[in-house]
């Protein structure tokens, strides 16, 4: 991925939904679990905290937690909210996911082209609190395009959405709600992702913060070690430091997530956060010839196909 958008330096970004079996038949999306957002636009939205995949979250921590660049080109820390609404000549719907593999209970998602080919079935698997628990069977979906609806399916789809085109996916009271719209209908689509910050991000992915004011957060494991990646911030956004540990294939014994703090806080980050990492761990960089090479020992020698990542360009 780095070596064919011409990165300098790259590292794997969020968790993703990388099995499904424990929802037998149900495809496995790659989706992240936290917020994504490119050159300003929003691609996606976060899943519910008990429905992501990965270490547990940090004290106090969100499924909403990003690191990003603002549109002031300063790298910082923040949380994204989805916030949207369908709008019929009849009713107003609220709107809780934006190419999710995971829907809050009994709510309302929009797919866009972004979403891919892969099936939606996951959307209306497991609750809010239990990523596992099993899929429900009612749920309603409703393809719009161009603002008017075209046609409804009481099962998720899958294939490409063409441009001009959305699908919205009910579950439980979701579901109900869209029975509402009917082919020929006038629809209109409305959604951003509302920062924690008053500067909006150009490009945010979901991270989890560890390091504040130079310090480690309480709270965090000291008994888990893997293989780690992080970002670091630093010099009041101007700097960011991007890292990966080993952990597995014989070379080291990995980090906990309080070492990896710690590491952070003594490599001068006023801020932190944590990323993906065991077998999605991977660091690269350009070297002397300009070849794009792997830094970390990869778990099993092979690099892990992740849906983002942090790069790094030259102007």
């Amino acid at each position: 991925m780095a070596a064919e958008q011409g990165a300098v330096a790259a590292v794997n970004g969020d968790f993703f939904d990388i099995d499904e079996s424990q929802h037998p038949g149900v495809q496995a999306t790659g989706a992240t679990s936290g917020p994504a957002v490119r050159a300003g636009r929003p691609l996606k939205g976060a899943v519910p905290d008990g429905q992501r995949f990965g270490w547990p979250l940090p004290q106090g921590g969100s499924t909403e937690d990003v690191f990003g660049v603002g549109v002031d080109g300063l790298a910082r820390t923040g949380r994204l909210t989805l916030r949207g609404h369908i709008r019929t000549a009849h009713a107003t719907l609220p709107l809780r996911g934006l190419n999710q593999y995971a829907l809050p209970v009994g709510s309302i998602g929009v797919f866009t082209p972004r979403w891919g080919e892969v099936s939606r079935a996951r959307a209306a698997c497991g609750t809010d609190d239990n990523r596992a628990a099993p899929c429900t069977r009612d749920t309603y979906e409703v393809t719009v395009q161009h603002g008017i609806v075209r046609s409804a399916s009481s099962t998720p789809g899958a294939g490409r959405i063409s441009e001009g085109s959305l699908v919205l996916l009910g579950r439980e009271a979701g579901a109900e709600a869209l029975h509402g719209l009917t082919p020929g209908m006038a629809v209109r689509v409305d959604y951003r992702l509302a920062s924690s910050s008053r500067t909006a991000f150009a490009f945010a992915l979901g991270a989890h913060p560890i390091v504040e004011h130079g310090r480690s957060f309480p709270g965090l494991d000291r008994v888990v070690a893997e293989p780690r990646s992080a970002v670091g911030i630093a010099r009041g956004g101007h700097v960011m430091r991007l890292l990966s540990t080993d952990g597995r294939e014989g070379t080291s014994s990995g980090l906990t997530v309080s070492e990896l703090a710690g590491l952070l806080a003594a490599m001068g980050c006023e801020t932190g956060a944590y990323l993906d990492g065991g077998g999605s761990a991977t660091l690269a960089t350009r070297d002397h010839a300009g070849h794009l090479v792997v830094r970390n020992a990869l778990d099993h020698g092979e690099e892990r196909k992740v849906p983002n990542g942090i790069a790094v360009y030259a102007r």
